[in-house]
């Protein structure tokens, strides 16, 4: 969740940056919205791990997809 707030906080920043004129807050809110955006990316990489884990094992145990031997 923390990714999907860091995106929004940064766009907030990023846009209020840019109607002050404050480069510095703009440039703040830029980091924060791509922070999010990596943070997002390595969640779903990590979720896809993790699958493709569960995958190998029940391969390896052979169990078929409802649990059956």
């Amino acid at each position: 969740m923390g990714a999907i707030k860091d995106k929004i906080v940064g766009t907030a920043k990023q846009v209020e940056g840019k109607l002050t004129g404050d480069k510095v807050r703009s440039a703040q809110g830029g980091a924060q919205k791509t922070k999010g955006k990596i943070e997002a990316g390595a969640s779903r990489m990590a979720a896809k791990v993790k699958a493709a884990g569960r995958k190998i094992e029940r391969k390896m145990r052979g169990v078929n997809r409802k649990g059956n031997y």
